[in-house]
């Protein structure tokens, strides 16, 4: 298990504000050459109207972490995205977005990768999850609160923009305690023959 923190990550200027990446593959890939199995980063959309990057080579899920943006695909009608709301399409769609917001996302290479975002907002009432065997990586991002993640016998607090990194893990837990908190977790499974080099 990797824990990584702000100082871990990689900020750059697109159109629409600034997008800071959390996690790549496989290691040292550059986001500008598309030649990336998967991506994680979180963008913020500064301006009113905004059009995403195409990515034909990549299925995108987003959901934001603040703020609430409307999107349309491919000039089809608009959709609410909300926070904690999970939404997938395809990087080859013509994207548009409407709003003001922070945003999180998850770029898997079509037919080398494969994954879901998921959100889980805690209460403040202890509660673990566990997530099933079988993934390449798993990836937890702490947006409030504080969570706890378990991997074998490693263990690591999260704080507000931390992020650890699991590698073909045998099981992780998420272990929630006594005050709300909120996670983003992604799931990436690097199909067989595929795998990325470390």
């Amino acid at each position: 298990m990797i824990v990584l923190t702000p100082a871990d990550y990689r900020t750059t200027a697109w159109s629409g504000g600034t997008t800071t990446q959390l996690a790549i593959a496989p290691e040292g890939a550059v986001y500008a050459d598309r030649d990336f199995l998967w991506r994680v980063s979180s963008a913020s959309v500064n301006t009113a109207e905004s059009d995403f990057t195409p990515l034909p080579d990549y299925v995108r899920l987003i959901s934001t972490l603040k703020g609430e943006i409307d999107l349309s695909h491919n000039g089809g009608a608009y959709l609410r995205l909300r926070p904690l709301e999970i939404h997938r399409f395809d990087g080859a769609d013509r994207t548009v977005s409407r709003g003001l917001c922070t945003d999180f996302n998850l770029m898997l290479r079509k037919g080398r990768a494969d994954g879901t975002l998921a959100s889980f907002a805690f209460d403040g009432t202890p509660q673990i999850l566990t997530f099933e065997r079988g993934l390449s990586t798993v990836l937890v991002y702490c947006v409030s609160g504080s969570v706890t993640v378990e991997e074998g016998l490693e263990r690591a607090a999260l704080s507000p923009g931390q992020t650890s990194r699991c590698e073909h893990p045998d099981s992780v837990r998420l272990v929630a305690g006594n005050e709300p908190a909120r996670v983003m977790v992604c799931k990436i499974r690097v199909m067989e023959g595929k795998e990325e080099s470390q």
